[in-house]
């Protein structure tokens, strides 16, 4: 198998007060981008552990692209065929 085009997802994260926020950028081979964003809160009564913040943050981050995603290529799929698309996630 041949691999014909890759794409990296860059996922930046800021830390302030127990609050934990990601930001994510996917650069698309068409030379358009996407970006998104998702946070996470720790509780107070819970032990400070980065890691688990930047996961929870990152994946809501993740998700939201995932999102944008399918909403991009259902209108590129609608332009083309002039059909809705519906599309499930």
């Amino acid at each position: 198998m041949q691999t014909i085009v890759g794409w990296h997802v860059d996922v930046e994260f800021t830390e302030e007060a127990g609050r934990t926020r990601a930001a994510c950028l996917v650069r698309l081979p068409d030379g358009s981008e996407m970006r998104a964003h998702g946070h996470a809160r720790r509780h107070p009564d819970d032990r400070e552990q980065q890691r688990i913040g930047e996961e929870i943050a990152a994946a809501r981050c993740l998700n939201e692209l995932s999102r944008a995603l399918m909403r991009k290529a259902g209108g590129e799929i609608e332009a083309e065929t002039h059909i809705p698309a519906h599309l499930a996630m």
